[in-house]
């Protein structure tokens, strides 16, 4: 009796992660943009109006310091799946500068979505959301 107890004590405590499944958290890497964001960079600009626009490059690399990446992924978790949340991948915007830090164009705007997945659509979402 003890020994069947003992099984049944065991296989419930193993199985009990699997049946109610382990809480994920999202896992946003990089810098959102959407295209209204990214279509304002323009060529001509400098260094300091790119940084106002899209903030700061998720990669500046040291050998190229003429080149500003911006890269976004997400991957939604729990609760962002059962929202039917999608997941973000390959999106990545490259700026390039001149020598006297003038954009000087600009790759990667299509891979740009109109919204990002898991943000509101705009700041005035955020602004006018009721409190909890």
């Amino acid at each position: 009796m003890q020994k069947i107890m003992l099984t049944l004590f065991v296989t419930s405590v193993l199985s009990g992660c699997s049946v109610f499944g382990v809480y994920k958290v999202d896992i946003p890497q990089g810098t959102p943009l959407t295209k209204a964001q990214a279509s304002q960079v323009q060529v001509g600009m400098s260094f300091q109006q790119v940084r106002f626009l899209l903030g700061s490059p998720t990669v500046t690399d040291p050998l190229n310091p003429l080149r500003w990446d911006y890269i976004y992924n997400y991957i939604p978790g729990t609760y962002a799946k059962k929202a039917k949340i999608p997941a973000a991948h390959g999106q990545h915007l490259k700026v390039y500068f001149d020598g006297n830090g003038i954009v000087e164009r600009i790759e990667g705007l299509d891979t740009i979505p109109e919204s990002q997945p898991g943000l509101p659509a705009s700041k005035e979402a955020i602004l006018t959301a009721p409190p909890l």
